[in-house]
């Protein structure tokens, strides 16, 4: 048999999927050869996700112990390389507890639920040129809608597990995915609207200049709105250990546990990557037609340290700060960021729709400008909601006078 993709295949531009699929198309079906090629690209995007995780947990752990003097894991082998794998076995090893009372089907399934996002993401992420697997028309609607699916296994972990600490980590989760969910979105429509397209590719080939010049309001909002979808430090509210022990997976342990902390670790790096695809030129770079994989790579990279240094130096929000912050802050920076840029490329567009690198250049001027401006002036507005509360001077007298009389 000789199995060729049709051109108007959305897989056809997927290198590795065309050579699998036309490679064993030569002894089998073609409808079986399909099958093979999709399960041979979903093993290697797992396990890459898997071990990206388990290189992130080191990393991370490795540098925010020297951000807070210590060394961090270094006992399994060289520099503590293996301490990911040493911590995979001994999870492996522990009892798999499900409480009695907890839906049982439901509970077992939220871990493979917490995964799943994070591989339908990177699936569309182009690492570099023509190597997405799936290189969709809407790729940027596609991420957007898929991400939720995370916050959404979060509120099944919560209530399925029967635990008043879970559900109420599961429900701050779904306060965070409702009040952010918003400012990503109208933040990444600026892009979509420089791009021209919302494919992801087209999106990267669109950056002459790199759109975190061309649309640094919107790359400030994306960063701070995926971090609080990502539940991580100072949005981490949904597992605050000083109030709710763990939060949402206080009852999953064994492999269970392992799989949840590795889709935390998996949607990190996928966080990083659409931050590098919309606001960092993605693969491009000098050679990038060779090395385009490492120049994403490196992109990543940064992105992620910037993570690991934001968890190491701020302290968690409040959850009214948390509110505040989406609502007052992030929202209005957000309409603000699409009512410039819709302006802007009504008058800078020429008649092909197409906007030319002295344009961009333009715009990034006035773009950072905006910025600065819009910043100071929202972050002011806020300034007082953000603040720690006071005392009334009724009870602030009150407390003295009892001091005085205890003395």
């Amino acid at each position: 048999m000789n199995c060729l993709l049709a051109p108007d295949n959305i897989l056809h531009d997927t290198v590795l999927f065309r050579v699998v699929y036309e490679g064993v198309g030569r002894v089998l079906p073609c409808w079986l050869s399909y099958v093979i090629a999709g399960l041979v690209i979903m093993i290697i995007l797992v396990n890459a996700i898997l071990m990206g995780a388990g290189i992130l947990s080191w990393v991370e752990r490795r540098v925010i112990g020297r951000m807070h003097n210590r060394i961090g894991p270094n006992r399994w082998g060289p520099f503590g390389l293996l301490q990911p794998l040493a911590d995979l076995v001994k999870l492996m090893t522990k009892e798999d507890l499900t409480p009695a009372n907890a839906d049982k089907f439901v509970f077992m399934m939220v871990p493979v639920l917490m995964l799943m996002p994070v591989i339908l993401v990177m699936a569309v992420v182009p690492f570099a040129k023509d190597t997405a697997l799936a290189n969709l028309n809407i790729g940027v609607l596609f991420v957007l809608a898929v991400s939720s699916i995370s916050t959404l296994a979060i509120f099944i972990a919560g209530w399925s597990s029967n635990n008043r600490f879970a559900m109420f980590g599961a429900a701050r989760a779904v306060a965070v995915l409702i009040s952010y969910e918003i400012p990503m979105v109208v933040s990444l429509l600026g892009v979509v609207m420089v791009a021209g397209s919302m494919s992801l590719a087209d999106v990267v080939e669109a950056q002459n200049v790199p759109f975190l010049l061309v649309q640094p309001m919107a790359l400030f909002v994306f960063l701070a709105a995926i971090s609080a979808e990502l539940n991580r430090t100072p949005f981490d509210v949904a597992e605050a250990e000083s109030e709710l022990i763990a939060g949402y997976h206080i009852e999953y342990s064994g492999i269970k546990f392992a799989l949840i902390q590795a889709a935390e670790f998996g949607a990190t790096l996928a966080a990083a990557a659409l931050v590098v695809t919309f606001f960092m030129s993605g693969w491009d770079g000098p050679a990038a037609k060779y090395i385009g994989w490492l120049w994403f790579m490196i992109k990543i990279g940064i992105v992620v340290f910037l993570f690991i240094w934001v968890r190491a130096t701020f302290p968690r929000l409040r959850i009214d700060q948390l509110m505040a912050l989406a609502w007052k802050f992030l929202l209005p920076l957000s309409l603000t960021n699409l009512a410039v840029t819709t302006v802007e490329v009504y008058f800078f567009r020429n008649d092909l729709g197409v906007l030319s690198t002295n344009d961009l250049w333009v715009m990034s001027g006035i773009n950072i400008a905006v910025t600065i401006v819009s910043i100071g002036l929202f972050g002011s507005l806020i300034q007082e909601k953000v603040k720690p509360a006071k005392w009334p001077q009724t009870a602030q007298v009150n407390i003295n006078a009892s001091a005085s009389e205890v003395s």
